[in-house]
């Protein structure tokens, strides 16, 4: 015999919103960018997946998206910072990761063969130190450029 299905009927009222997406909307002046609701509804494809975030200060993590509002601002599981120096990279955990959809600059999928090739896994000590050495080379050499521009006035 065929499955029994339920038949239920339409209220005819309208689906019950969060206040959270309300707020959103009266903050937004109930103005809907279409732009925007695309580019956050094709996060859609790629929830549950292994994603790179680049943020505005040029971290980047990778994780699990799990989550994301109209804002684009996305949860990450399992996320990692990954630093790469020079030839070396190494990943520092950071857990269930909230990310505010303003800081993120770019944000795709993950290939970790293609992403790794060419660099050395390090320790988190390790690359913290090669950060730091890089960071204070940075900063001389910004000095040195500083006061050649100086001698040439």
């Amino acid at each position: 015999s065929p499955p029994r299905v339920r038949h239920t009927q339409h209220s005819g009222r309208r689906p019950k919103v969060s206040p959270w997406i309300q707020a959103s909307t009266k903050m937004s002046g109930g103005a809907v960018d279409a732009w925007q609701v695309s580019a956050v509804a094709s996060l859609v494809e790629e929830l549950d997946k292994k994603i790179l975030v680049v943020l505005r200060d040029g971290s980047k993590i990778i994780g699990f998206l799990r989550s994301f509002d109209q804002f684009a601002n996305i949860v990450l599981e399992n996320a990692c910072e990954r630093i790469i120096v020079g030839t070396s990279f190494s990943d520092i955990p950071l857990g269930l990761y909230i990310v505010r959809g303003e800081n993120v600059v770019l944000m795709g999928d993950i290939d970790e063969t293609i992403e790794t090739e060419g660099l050395t896994e390090v320790s988190n000590e390790e690359i913290k130190r090669e950060r730091e050495a890089e960071k204070a080379a940075d900063k001389f050499k910004g000095e040195m450029l500083k006061r050649m521009d100086f001698l040439e006035d």
